[in-house]
């Protein structure tokens, strides 16, 4: 056996082993655990909550202050928990992620909706749950539950269709191999997401002489592979051979830094670029081959141009719903797709042809490659033209003419449009602000606008600003949230008081579920149970709005609440948000008059192929009409 350090439990053990990994890409070395959020019960307060107790600090008597070997973070909700540690994440290109503890039972399974968020959006996060008594001397415990076919089953066991890598650590020496592929996972740029260690809470406690290799400085290099040449070969052919190509940047750009390799291509070839949510930015909002987002909250030019590309070239993307119109985006009888991304899984979509490698080294070796090829004037023209006439249609969304009025939510995005900075962050998921903010706003760096819609989650935001104002600190962070929203998930709010992290809040009021409001009413379901009102004498939800004071809310949880009922109200109180050392609210009603520019391309809801109620029947009309253009491109 190897020669050992002193006695350690498992949880002291896999702290000090986590506190000693690191990444490492273009020469930069990052802390890969940057930090443990937490909340702790009998599943793991005496396990890990012990040993972060021994590992935040340092023992006095330095020469100097040393940094805590494991910073802790007290969450108030666990999914809340693992959003933050997402954000932190994504701010960071996946390069540093954060672990959540929580203890057995409900604690663990609350992790659940966090995991598939993290998952869907190929983003890193350590899971460590409580778990039942490896031993089963106390069987059944509090919050256990039994199966009476499967003993080993827990309810941890939901975590393992959410997770990339799953293991139930049920003896100490366990710890080693599974921790060591734990890390393997988060820092593989083709497989990360959610990674989980269930922790029997007896094991936790449980004491083992380890190597002390375990405890080592590991650094984990985070790959970035060249293209194949042959693949590459035929990706230069095809785009030399397009007339009308197309980039579809999604969110590999990003993760992977590419943003001047993709400026660089674009620059030399002429070849327009139109983003999805997660890659919107990869691009400055002002540079002429940007054209915006794509697909059902896309832009009138970046969609125009799908339905007439005969090359669509996806970089970074999972090609989703919304960005394919439900596969009635992409018309051209010709159109074919190329496909560069760094997981052969994503590659392959659309019967593409293939460039599994890193976004950056891919898309430099094709300007490389491409050198001297540019599209025809002719086409620069057509999409300038277009990409003028859209900015007008925003410049239009945004104005406020009467600075007195009750604001619109697209002139709420308008005033904080002339309030951020370049290097300011906004982040946002669920609602319709995704489809304003898709379609309107003007990103200005690669990481200011921070939307999750992989998952879509309601009360991703206010949690996701802590973890990226724990990233970047120093940096204007915004959530943008609608009172809907803000109701699933407000509790974070207490962390970011406690922990002093002044994040700014938009509390956009509009009295319930707006974008699904709107989704209903289309889809013959006529706003049912969407608006957050009393009953009226019918027992419908059609009364009076429901008397909520969701600012008082927010101040009581500790926010500074800044009040603004009209346009110049609102532009002085995000003025004053954004320049506060405090966490801040920025709370405004809105005019709920629709002012944002339609759909431009569908998006497939089924809707009731029969029905006694005529909007429902007229809704399946259109939707017969709309699914008439689906095409399954092969």
């Amino acid at each position: 056996m190897s020669a050992v350090t002193r006695r350690l439990t498992t949880a002291q053990a896999l702290v000090r082993f986590l506190a000693a990994q690191y990444t490492e890409r273009d020469g930069v070395r990052r802390r890969l655990i940057a930090g443990t959020w937490g909340i702790f019960g009998h599943g793991n307060v005496a396990g890990l909550g012990q040993a972060l107790v021994e590992y935040a600090t340092v023992p006095s008597g330095g020469a100097s202050p040393a940094p805590p070997v494991m910073p802790y973070h007290q969450g108030r909700s666990e999914q809340a928990m693992v959003h933050a540690a997402v954000g932190h994440a994504r701010q960071l290109n996946r390069l540093s992620a954060q672990a959540v503890t929580t203890s057995i039972g409900p604690g663990a399974t609350n992790l659940v909706t966090g995991a598939a968020l993290a998952t869907v959006n190929r983003l890193p996060v350590l899971l460590l749950p409580g778990d039942y008594f490896a031993s089963h001397a106390a069987d059944p415990l509090l919050q256990q539950l039994e199966h009476p076919v499967e003993a080993d089953v827990s309810v941890n066991d939901t975590l393992r269709p959410v997770s990339r890598y799953f293991d139930r650590v049920t003896r100490p020496e366990a710890l080693v191999a599974s921790a060591l592929q734990a890390m393997r996972v988060l820092t593989d740029p083709a497989e990360t997401g959610a990674v989980t260690l269930a922790l029997p809470q007896d094991v936790q406690a449980e004491a083992y002489d380890w190597p002390r290799e375990f405890f080592a400085d590991r650094v984990w290099r985070v790959r970035r592979p060249a293209p194949d040449p042959e693949e590459l070969a035929e990706a230069v052919r095809a785009i030399r051979a397009a007339d009308r190509p197309l980039i579809v940047a999604g969110g590999g750009v990003h993760h992977s830094e590419a943003e001047d390799a993709l400026k660089a291509l674009v620059d030399a070839t002429g070849i327009p670029v139109a983003s999805t949510q997660a890659g919107k930015g990869a691009l400055r909002h002002d540079h002429p081959a940007d054209l915006g987002g794509i697909g059902h909250t896309g832009t009138a030019v970046s969609d125009d141009l799908a339905r007439t590309a005969d090359l669509v070239i996806g970089v970074g993307t999972r090609y989703t719903d919304f960005t394919t119109a439900s596969g009635t985006l992409f018309q051209r009888p010709e159109v074919r797709f190329l496909n560069l991304n760094i997981t052969a899984f994503d590659a392959h979509k659309l019967a593409a042809r293939t460039l599994v490698c890193d976004a950056r080294a891919g898309l430099t070796a094709l300007a490389e490659a491409l050198s001297g090829h540019r599209v025809d004037t002719s086409y620069e023209t057509e999409y300038g033209a277009g990409k003028a006439r859209w900015d007008e249609t925003v410049r239009a969304a945004f104005r406020a003419d009467d600075d007195g009025a009750v604001p619109t939510q697209t002139q709420v995005l308008g005033a904080l449009d002339a309030v951020v900075g370049d290097e300011d962050v906004v982040i946002n998921a669920a609602g319709s602000l995704p489809g304003d903010l898709h379609k309107l706003w003007r990103a200005r760096s690669p990481r200011q606008y921070h939307l999750e819609y992989g998952y879509s989650c309601m009360g991703y935001e206010i949690p996701a600003a802590l973890g990226v104002q724990q990233a970047a600190p120093g940096t204007p962070v915004w959530a943008l949230v609608g009172d809907g929203t803000y109701l699933m998930n407000p509790t974070e709010i207490v962390t970011a008081v406690q922990e002093n992290l002044p994040v700014k809040l938009v509390l956009v009021q509009n009295h319930g579920y707006a974008s699904i409001g709107g989704l209903s009413e289309s889809v013959g379901a006529e706003r049912f149970g969407t608006a957050y009102r009393h009953r009226a004498a019918d027992g419908t939800f059609t009364g009076a709005p429901l008397p909520l004071d969701l600012a008082a809310n927010a101040a009581s949880l500790g926010m500074d609440v800044l009040r603004a009922k009209t346009v110049r109200e609102l532009r002085e109180a995000l003025r004053a948000a954004r320049s506060s050392d405090r966490p801040t609210c920025v709370y405004v009603e809105t005019d709920p008059t629709p002012t944002a520019p339609p759909a431009e391309a569908w998006w497939d809801v089924p809707v009731a192929e029969v029905s006694d109620r005529e909007p429902a029947t007229h809704a399946r009309a259109e939707y017969e009409r709309a699914v008439a253009d689906r095409r399954r491109h092969l």
